[in-house]
């Protein structure tokens, strides 16, 4: 049953729907205009026949004085032969609007005061067709051979049933037409259709065979322009996805590495203590605080994890509101002073114009901060850090930078991966867990913002942040 139900959602039967459409409502409409066309005809002309020999006969009506006097066996006979040759029925009616003569013997006699014949006396000559009763009726006047004037009325009736016979046959030889090109175009349609959709149902069997795991090779099916374009998408898909699992895999490997390395200084320095007797008090003092900085390290190392994991999640919400930007960035470089310090490494804020804007303060700090103190830690010494704000009518912007020792041009695309770390030599004497710039690339993207880098080997580096003024849902 779902599977029935399916195959009418299919693109094979919406192609189906189409070119049925496409072949029978055409045809219809052409059937019925043929019908509609013949019968159209056909009534004109068998008017057109009638009325000439109507207004040859009405002219021997008049010439002959037949108003006056009927007993003429000529036009009595002419009356009769074009009555019983169209199956109708002619009345002649006088001035008088008496009726002189009635080919059906049925009136004679009588007045007829019809709509149609006053009109007629009054000049115009009526003609109508009846299609539900099968006749065709017309008044044509009678006038004088010299004057012109109408001096009578002639009422013609004839029939039309062969018409409509014709008609009745011609429409159910177009039912029947009608019916083998149904017939015709479904099953043209469904091998057609089937045709046109075999390129997608590649597409399909070639992606389920992605199911158990994923292919070296790329998908193609290049039959139509659509399937193209959707493989291609599918192998971006893919090649994104295999990075996001390459990454993943990565990402694993480095925190098992990253959280390993203190546990296992600790574990060589609490054997060193217990594999020693009688140990000095200052070889005591100087490992326990060995191991006091490694357990700060996993605790650091485990903080980011854990604030990395809370951006990640699309549920997590951000604290809006209205901050004074200037006021933020004093606040981050007067907390940054004393690591500065230590270096003397001169903080320089150079702010533009005042900035307000409705952000999250604490995941805006934690991100420049990151920016600041990692501008400082790989810093030369006596060097400088230089933070600007600047605004325009929707965004403001944030740029940190330094005259430090640079990035190279390899690492510059990586620098917001988790982990990385530019100089893996020096990893190890500057402190940090190698997750600050993805915390604050989260942070600023969860702002619906955006950061870019600049840098140059041993000439510094710029961070540029950019964040909309008004936070957008």
């Amino acid at each position: 049953m779902q599977k029935k139900f399916r195959f009418f959602k299919s693109l094979r039967f919406r192609i189906m729907i189409i070119l049925i459409i496409i072949g029978i409502v055409p045809s219809v409409i052409v059937a019925t205009g043929v019908v509609q066309s013949y019968e159209t005809r056909a009534v004109s002309l068998r008017s057109i026949n009638v009325k000439n020999q109507c207004d040859i006969l009405s002219n021997q009506l008049a010439a002959g004085d037949y108003l006056h006097n009927t007993d003429s066996q000529v036009i009595n006979s002419q009356l009769t032969q074009l009555s019983n040759i169209y199956s109708g029925r002619i009345i002649i009616i006088d001035s008088d609007f008496k009726i002189i003569k009635d080919t059906y013997d049925l009136e004679t006699g009588k007045t007829s005061v019809s709509e149609e014949v006053i009109s007629c006396y009054k000049g115009t000559a009526t003609s109508k067709y009846d299609k539900q009763n099968a006749y065709i009726e017309m008044t044509l006047p009678i006038q004088d051979v010299n004057t012109k004037a109408t001096i009578g009325i002639m009422l013609v009736s004839v029939s039309t049933n062969e018409i409509a016979a014709s008609v009745d046959i011609l429409e159910q030889k177009s039912i029947i037409m009608l019916a083998i090109i149904c017939v015709l175009v479904i099953a043209f349609g469904y091998i057609l259709a089937g045709i046109l959709v075999k390129p997608f149902a590649r597409v399909t069997r070639s992606i389920e065979d992605l199911t158990d795991g994923y292919l070296d090779e790329n998908i193609s099916v290049p039959d139509y322009t659509e399937t193209e374009l959707i493989t291609d998408a599918f192998n971006k898909m893919l090649t994104k996805v295999k990075t996001l699992d390459n990454s993943r895999q990565e990402f694993v490997s480095n925190v098992s590495h990253e959280l390993k390395t203190p546990l296992t200084s600790m574990k060589v320095l609490a054997d060193s203590l217990l594999g020693q007797e009688n140990v000095p008090i200052e070889l005591y003092q100087e490992f326990m605080q060995d191991i006091a900085d490694e357990i700060d390290r996993e605790s650091n190392i485990i903080s980011d994890l854990l604030t990395l994991v809370k951006m990640d999640k699309k549920a997590d919400q951000l604290n809006i509101d209205i901050t004074n930007i200037n006021d933020l960035l004093e606040s981050i470089l007067k907390r940054m002073t004393p690591i500065s310090s230590r270096r003397n490494i001169e903080l320089i804020l150079d702010s533009f114009r005042p900035v307000q804007a409705e952000v999250d303060q604490v995941k805006l700090t934690l991100a420049i901060s990151n920016l600041v103190e990692n501008a400082i830690k790989y810093n030369v010494e006596d060097g400088w850090v230089r933070v600007s704000l600047n605004a325009d009518h929707k965004y403001f912007y944030v740029t940190v930078a330094d005259s430090g020792r640079g990035i190279p041009e390899a690492s510059i695309e990586h620098i917001f991966e988790r982990f990385y770390r530019v100089d893996k030599s020096h990893s190890t004497e500057i402190e940090g867990t190698g997750l600050g710039l993805a915390i604050t690339r989260n942070a600023i993207v969860m702002h619906r913002g955006a950061i870019k880098v600049y840098s140059k080997e041993n000439e510094g580096t710029t961070f540029s942040v950019r964040i909309p003024l008004i936070h957008i849902e």
